[in-house]
């Protein structure tokens, strides 16, 4: 676990507030009760780590998790306890049915070639198959159109091949509660889920979470929300869980005409006080930053000067007293004074983007019941 490794030995360090994730969960659990709460741990959980945050969530009594894809479950299968279901979104590659079968993962079919290469794997085994099946309600990504889906319904020898665990679907528009079409797509996801009385149903991904009862089925699949960013206007309760901070390597004064960083975007029009700092495009940090974002040091804003290089950034430290930030201090990337969304906003994009390509290179710190876990850089799941 390399928990003796000093926090300050590296050049950036990324913190996960393991206990905040648990405390999202239980927001998000008890605002949709009845109905049960999943996770969603795709992408290494959402570039955080599977191996520490798949058993905080176990720890916290989840029991049901999503993965994307068949190559992100053993990672996931080895650090929670045997009686958790892991469902794989994307369902299963030609080849895999078998591999899967074996470990006891649940796919979700999601088209007709898939449903008939697990058939024939439980005819071959001559026993049913735990599936889950995917319904297209109107985003055209994944899932069977709804005739398809009826059919099998109303396919006895499906019944008998494959033991279906759940119906789903995925809201394109949650994150915007006022669109119509996310009523258009529960209308028509419960015109085919009749069709599988005493299956279970599940439409709900973060933002459906946040939208009205009905959009909760029987089982919710909240992802981002886990991790403290607030799927729509209408998200409350939820707890940041990410801090990301990097290190000054050298602070230096320019003069008036001076040029900063690669082609010089950046022309001094008068003395500045500048400080260089450990974290790039190669750490997950925008390149698109360069003269829009910043980083913060003791509330003070310190925008970015110049383009973003891959190993370091340029900030002006100009608001801050002489003094009050000097080379091997840390600044603030993402925390108190700057969120993932703000971040996101900067760049141009979303925050579930710029949490899955924090990169490699920073210290992981995990923090749960008042201690912290250090994982030198490069050695975290």
């Amino acid at each position: 676990m390399q928990s003796h490794i000093a926090i300050d030995a590296f050049s950036s360090r990324l913190g996960t507030d393991l206990d905040a994730i648990r405390a999202n969960y239980r927001t998000i659990a008890r605002r949709i009760a009845p109905a049960r709460c999943g996770a969603v741990v795709k992408a290494n959980a959402y570039g955080l780590g599977v191996t520490m945050v798949g058993p905080a969530l176990y720890r916290e009594g989840c029991r049901t998790f999503f993965v994307a894809q068949l190559c992100e479950t053993g990672p996931l299968a080895q650090v929670i306890g045997g009686d958790a279901e892991i469902f794989v979104l994307n369902g299963i590659d030609p080849g895999s049915e078998a591999l899967c079968a074996e470990r006891g993962f649940v796919p979700v079919l999601n088209s007709a070639t898939q449903v008939e290469r697990w058939r024939t794997l439980a005819r071959s085994n001559g026993r049913s198959l735990p599936a889950a099946l995917q319904v297209d309600s109107g985003m055209s990504r994944l899932g069977l159109p709804s005739t398809a889906a009826i059919a099998l319904a109303n396919d006895p020898a499906f019944a008998r091949e494959v033991d279906l665990r759940l119906v789903m679907t995925h809201l394109a528009c949650a994150d915007e509660p006022a669109r119509p079409a996310n009523a258009e797509q529960l209308a028509r996801f419960r015109m085919v889920h009749a069709h599988f009385p005493g299956v279970p149903g599940s439409i709900a991904n973060s933002g459906g979470i946040f939208l009205p009862g009905e959009f909760h089925g029987e089982l919710a699949r909240p992802g981002v929300a886990l991790f403290g960013v607030d799927p729509g206007p209408h998200a409350e309760g939820l707890q940041p869980v990410v801090r990301l901070d990097a290190r000054v390597l050298q602070i230096r004064t320019i003069e008036a005409g001076a040029g900063v960083g690669y082609g010089f975007e950046h022309i001094a029009r008068g003395q500045q006080r500048l400080a260089t700092i450990a974290i790039g495009y190669a750490d997950g940090w925008p390149r698109c930053l360069g003269g829009v974002g910043a980083a913060w040091h003791s509330g003070t804003r310190l925008p970015i000067v110049g383009r973003v290089s891959m190993d370091s950034t340029t900030v002006d430290i100009g608001a801050l007293p002489e003094g009050a930030l000097r080379e091997g201090d840390f600044v603030e990337l993402i925390g108190p004074s700057q969120s993932l969304d703000n971040v996101a906003r900067d760049a141009g994009t979303i925050a579930y983007e710029i949490l899955t390509q924090l990169g490699a290179r920073h210290a992981r710190i995990y923090l749960e019941n008042g201690a912290a876990q250090v994982r030198a850089p490069g050695s975290y799941p």
